[in-house]
């Protein structure tokens, strides 16, 4: 990603061009300590609802449906502190989103990076 969002896999080795790590998933990834996650922090509040999650199941073939799913979700009054905080964290460093999923260009670390790279971009002139 050319951005100032990016998205990995957190069971990848971290690394200083990450800038903050921000892990987004609803449920904390098995099999990963806090201290390997090296987190600067973990924002479920910007994850995808139990039901968009549930309903999505991680099937390719309902990407598009789930992209445009979440996305509404990030829209509403419920995400906007978290969507908010996340681009305060990007005006200051590069914003790595981390996520479990194996499948990650087709996960909620995905979406959100893009939307907000492109969302960002239109409203850091309009607020």
């Amino acid at each position: 990603m050319t951005g100032r969002f990016g998205y990995r896999r957190i069971y990848e080795d971290a690394s200083a061009q990450e800038g903050k790590r921000v892990l987004v998933d609803r449920l904390w990834p098995r099999g990963v300590s806090k201290e390997r996650a090296h987190l600067d922090e973990w924002l479920r509040d910007v994850a995808p609802s139990s039901d968009l999650r549930q309903w999505y199941h991680h099937d390719t073939e309902r990407f598009t449906e789930f992209r445009d799913r979440y996305i509404a979700e990030l829209e509403d009054a419920d995400h906007r502190p978290a969507v908010e905080h996340l681009r305060d964290l990007a005006a200051h460093d590069r914003v790595t989103l981390l996520t479990a999923t194996k499948d990650v260009d087709h996960s909620e670390a995905a979406v959100l990076a893009g939307w907000l790279d492109s969302a960002g971009a239109a409203r850091s002139s309009g607020g």
